[in-house]
């Protein structure tokens, strides 16, 4: 039998962007980003104002992600006996690990009733519609779980930073924003608000990892790429999103990610927290750790 062939070299031409996290680590990231990069072990925390200098240990996030799942699925039967809905809104920096966060939440919920929101670009009608309303058509049914991987928010953040949108067009967001989620919330839909934020040097961390591995590669995007030279217009963008839209009814619980084991339990927690279910068990849930989450004054830069 022939030895295994190592594996291929990615080629760029063929994975689109492959090669350009490193041209940016060498060419254009800060220095100090580089040096907390190359002298960090792999469970290093990377920001020096992150309450944690390493990673969560592996068995106590095992322990308490398995009773959060138990109560996930017992939060889920509720909803669907009663008629509850749900919707969670992810948000956050490139790379802070929403899709890790989602994928923990739903990964023992029916995915009939537990389903995540991630919409493409618009189509040309959908962009001459009123902003909010291709996110209306996906707002849960009684007895559902809404994940929107990113959401409304895109026009605070993401359309600012590239231009994607008009000022006056971002104005009027900001206005009408306040009355659209008070009109959810007076509907009875439960609205969990979480922005995953990420410092600057774990961020480029995770790109590397994602450009290094061909099952992740494909996450890349030019987004991302160009996103990475754009981390202070993002702060800007980010700190005035939060400030305009953390309202009494539907408030942003902040959740500095730099650990993602830490994160996912904050994260699921404050869902728990917000739904009323049978059988609640708040020992299991635990008190969330408000050294990295809470409003947005947590929020580091």
């Amino acid at each position: 039998m022939a030895d295994s062939a190592a594996p291929a070299k990615p080629d760029p031409d063929v994975i689109p962007f492959v090669g350009d996290i490193t041209k940016f680590l060498e060419t254009e990231a800060p220095a100090d980003v580089r040096k907390a990069i190359a002298k960090a072990g792999k469970k290093d925390v990377l920001s020096k104002t992150y309450p944690y200098d390493r990673e969560m240990a592996g068995s106590d996030y095992n322990d308490h992600m398995a009773r959060l799942q138990v109560e996930l699925v017992k939060m889920l039967h509720d909803l669907r006996t009663t008629g509850k809905r749900l919707v969670v809104v992810f948000e956050g920096r490139d790379a802070a690990g929403k899709g890790g966060a989602i994928e923990r939440l739903r990964e023992n919920l029916n995915p009939r009733s537990a389903y995540i929101i991630a919409l493409a670009k618009p189509t040309e009608r959908e962009a001459g519609q009123w902003y909010f309303q291709r996110y209306i058509d996906n707002l849960p049914a009684k007895g559902e779980i809404a994940l929107f991987d990113r959401s409304w928010y895109n026009r605070g953040v993401v359309e600012k930073v590239f231009g994607f949108c008009q000022e006056d067009q971002r104005k009027l967001f900001f206005r009408q924003l306040p009355d659209f989620e008070r009109m959810v919330v007076d509907e009875g839909i439960v609205l969990v608000k979480l922005w995953l934020d990420v410092g600057r040097a774990e961020q480029l961390r995770r790109f590397l990892d994602r450009e290094k591995d061909p099952l992740k590669q494909w996450k890349l995007s030019w987004i991302d790429v160009e996103g990475l030279k754009k981390w202070d217009a993002y702060s800007e963008a980010i700190n005035e999103t939060l400030k305009k839209t953390h309202t009494k009814h539907a408030p942003w619980a902040v959740i500095r990610a730099d650990d993602k084991a830490r994160a996912r339990l904050a994260a699921i927690q404050t869902v728990l927290n917000a739904v009323d279910y049978r059988h609640k068990d708040k020992h299991a849930i635990g008190k969330i750790d408000g050294k990295i989450c809470g409003g947005p004054g947590i929020l580091d830069g």
